[in-house]
């Protein structure tokens, strides 16, 4: 009895068990997607033809110039200049590398400073409207200063040309945070601080966990918008105060009617700036809350 009824129960199993695999279809592979060429094309070839369409006008006005360089010469005096930029021959006598870095460095340690005072104080006057009404007049005057206006107080103050720099990259810079930051804090839906009261959360919390992240693609914005300002500022500041530094290296160059390298000198601050640009914007699109 015992036998039968173990052996009713396993002969399913052991059938199953003999049963041959079925066997599995093998697995389709997605449809390849074909490379967008036209994509590839509308992208890179409008900046390519806008590029030489600057040199062939270039090249056509300075076709019978003595006295400005032509695209052919500009190019020339590039690879002998770039050969090598990181050269020194004196303290004032340094290659456009350096002056690069040298320009680089005030800008970072302006800018930094603004950020850490310019972003606080955005929160704080998007925070409370008494001490925004307070600030937001001094912000409004301010604000359309000219930048070289500021580089005189600097030298007053500092007695030295490089914090006079760095104090005019500094108070050029900073409006944009304050602005962009209080704005964001202003924008930040009402429920939100709704539900933070009734949680009971601190200031310290409402600013981290609710107003932050809110905030942040303002705060970026601002950001990016300083860091443009930086770079225009700290090139007409070097031209005044000497030194090395990349506006300096213009000015240089043009008590030496050096007409080549002022030129190089334009493309490579833009080019500077523009990678700032980017930098600044793949950080924003890196942090931004749309997708």
């Amino acid at each position: 009895m015992v036998a039968a009824v173990f052996h009713g129960s396993l002969e399913p199993a052991v059938a199953e068990a003999a049963r041959p695999a079925r066997a599995e279809p093998p697995p389709t592979k997605a449809p390849r997607t074909p490379f967008d060429w036209r994509g590839v094309w509308l992208t890179v070839l409008p900046p390519l033809f806008g590029l030489a369409l600057m040199v062939g006008v270039w090249a056509l006005l300075t076709m019978n110039s003595t006295t400005f360089p032509t695209p052919k010469a500009t190019f020339d005096a590039a690879v002998k200049l770039f050969a090598d930029p990181f050269y020194r021959n004196g303290p004032n006598d340094q290659g456009i590398g350096w002056n690069v870095l040298f320009s680089l460095e005030r800008v970072a340690v302006g800018f930094g400073m603004a950020a850490a005072v310019g972003i606080p104080m955005g929160f704080m006057l998007g925070r409370f409207t008494f001490l925004a009404r307070m600030v937001n007049p001094l912000v409004s005057l301010l604000r359309p200063v000219s930048p070289l206006a500021w580089l005189p107080i600097g030298l007053l103050v500092f007695k030295a040309a490089n914090p006079a720099a760095i104090w005019t990259i500094f108070i050029c810079s900073i409006w944009p945070m304050i602005i962009n930051t209080a704005v964001g804090v202003q924008r930040v839906p009402v429920d939100y601080l709704n539900v933070a009261r009734v949680l009971n959360l601190s200031e310290w919390k409402i600013i981290t966990k609710i107003l932050f992240p809110a905030v942040l693609p303002y705060m970026l914005t601002g950001v990016r918008l300083s860091v443009g300002t930086a770079w225009l500022v700290i090139v007409a500041a070097e031209m005044l105060t000497g030194g090395v530094g990349i506006g300096f290296w213009v000015w240089d160059e043009w008590n030496n009617l050096n007409v080549k390298h002022i030129i190089i000198a334009i493309f490579v601050i833009g080019i500077v700036g523009l990678l700032l640009e980017l930098l600044l914007v793949t950080i924003a699109k890196r942090f931004s809350y749309d997708d």
